[in-house]
């Protein structure tokens, strides 16, 4: 079989996350029903993404790898898919990659882009986290500091959660302020179920002025309860780049152009 490297992009609203459940939508369901439209139905594939985003998560750049015994060209198979794909999963890129490449396994870092929007708006109510309060962005940046380095996140997910360990390593956690946004970007080596959303949600608690800096930096020494009660809707969020050796972070207004064609 032959190995592909996938670049997608989708909008998640309509589906139950990235993985294949039974009776339920899924990306990789989409994306299995799509390979057998296009290799036949009795075709053997393997096809793996490089994590799971939760139910109502979109992605900007969700990377995954598609073993295969094709002769397709690589253009052909990005075609092919795409026409038997919904219209809201979208594959940009398709080439041929090294056999014992691992989309899940090889990447190195994450990145997601969380969207706030701070006016009403009568587009992308799917695809935005409309806020009335006003925020304090100010005090949203000084506590978000708390995230940097090497801390157990296990106050940010779920106890059932699947996961070895509850330890990550955030690179960095930017906010971005326009007009109308708040863009939150944060980068880390991996990310726990329901984590962004639980760390968006509490930021915005700093901002509306009911937590304050070190009640965060608390959070991240002894479990908590408190940022499961806060979790932000999935509508705001992306999976924005899957990061594997040698690529360069994209980080700071490198970011932004891309975002603000969103809201």
């Amino acid at each position: 079989m032959a190995r592909f490297k996938l670049l997608i992009e989708y909008e998640g609203t309509k589906y139950n996350g990235w993985q294949v459940q039974k009776g339920q939508k899924s990306i990789q369901g989409a994306f299995f029903d799509a390979c057998k439209a296009l290799f036949g139905e009795r075709a053997k594939f393997e096809f793996y993404g490089s994590g799971r985003t939760d139910s109502g998560v979109h992605a900007l750049g969700q990377v995954a790898h598609l073993d295969v015994q094709s002769n397709l060209p690589v253009e052909r198979i990005r075609m092919g898919l795409n026409d038997n794909l919904p219209s809201d999963i979208n594959v940009l890129k398709v080439e041929k990659t090294d056999p014992q490449f691992h989309a899940r396994f090889d990447a190195v870092e994450r990145s997601y882009v969380y969207i706030i929007s701070k006016r009403r708006s009568a587009f992308g109510k799917q695809n935005i986290w409309w806020i009335k309060d006003r925020l304090n962005v100010a005090n949203m940046i000084e506590a978000s500091e708390c995230f940097y380095g090497h801390h157990d996140f296990r106050s940010f997910t779920d106890p059932n959660a699947e996961t070895d360990t509850t330890l990550v390593n955030i690179r960095f956690l930017d906010i971005h302020e326009t007009d109308n946004l708040i863009v939150i970007h944060i980068v880390g080596s991996h990310f726990l179920w329901k984590m962004v959303r639980r760390i968006v949600g509490t930021l915005v608690d700093v901002g509306r002025g009911n937590l304050r800096e070190r009640d965060v930096a608390k959070m991240l020494t002894s479990f908590s309860p408190i940022p499961a009660k806060l979790t932000a809707p999935p509508s705001g969020l992306y999976l924005e780049h899957v990061y594997y050796k040698g690529e360069r972070v994209i980080r700071g207004q490198e970011i932004i152009p891309s975002i603000l064609r969103l809201a």
